[in-house]
C-alpha cells in the first residue's frame, strides 16, 4: 500500500472515530444530581433580594479632628438619611498616635455618629482594652463614649467604671475619662 492512500485513509477514518467517541459520552453521560449540586447562598434567597443592603461595606474618611476613620461590615441596610450595620469593625488612628480598634455585633449610624452596641470592644495602642454593652464615635468631635457600665483591662490592673469618655484634651492630646463609680483592682 501506498504511503500517500494510507495518510487519506487516516484523514476521515480519525474524524469520524472522534465524533463517534464524543457522540457516546453525550448520549451515554449521567444526568446531574441535585441533591450533589453546590449550595451557592445559605438561606432564603428571596430574603436577600426584598431589603437593600450591602454586603461587606468598606468605608474611610477624615474626621474634623484629623483622625482617620475605617469602617467596616459584614452588612449594612441603609434607612433614608442613617442605616444600620452588623458585624462592624471601626479602626481610628488620630494624629497624636493614639489608636482603637473597635468592634461591634451592630451599629447604627447617623449624621456624624455611630453608634455601636451588642458586645462593643475597643482595644487602644496605649495597651487598655474597654468592653462596655455599647458606645458612640462621634466623628465631629473626634470623641468615643460609652454612657453605661465599663469594663477596662489596663497594663497596671482592672478596672470597672459607670461610663468613659476619650476625647481630646486641653493639652490636644488625647484623654480616657473613666466616671461613674470606678473601682480598681491593682495588679502590680
Amino acid at each position: 500500500m501506498d504511503h500517500t492512500r494510507v495518510i487519506r485513509w487516516l484523514r476521515v477514518l480519525l474524524p469520524l472515530a472522534a465524533l463517534a467517541i464524543l457522540s457516546g459520552l453525550f448520549l451515554l453521560g449521567r444526568s446531574p444530581d441535585p441533591e450533589r449540586a453546590i449550595p451557592y447562598a445559605d438561606g432564603a434567597a428571596g430574603d436577600r433580594t426584598a431589603r437593600p443592603g450591602m454586603t461587606a461595606p468598606d468605608y474611610a474618611g477624615v474626621t474634623a479632628g484629623g483622625a482617620t476613620l475605617t469602617l467596616r461590615a459584614a452588612r449594612a441596610d441603609p434607612a433614608g438619611d442613617s442605616g444600620s450595620a452588623s458585624q462592624v469593625m471601626l479602626d481610628w488612628r488620630a494624629p497624636d498616635g493614639l489608636a482603637a480598634s473597635v468592634t461591634a455585633g451592630a451599629a447604627t449610624l447617623d449624621t456624624g455618629r455611630i453608634t455601636l452596641a451588642q458586645g462593643v470592644r475597643a482595644t487602644l495602642s496605649s495597651g487598655w482594652v474597654l468592653t462596655a454593652p455599647a458606645m458612640t464615635a462621634d466623628t465631629a468631635t473626634d470623641r468615643l463614649s460609652a454612657p453605661a457600665q465599663v469594663a477596662a483591662l489596663a497594663p497596671f490592673g482592672r478596672l470597672t467604671a459607670g461610663g468613659m469618655v476619650l476625647s481630646r484634651g486641653p493639652e490636644g492630646a488625647h484623654v480616657l475619662e473613666l466616671n461613674g463609680g470606678v473601682r480598681l483592682l491593682y495588679q502590680p
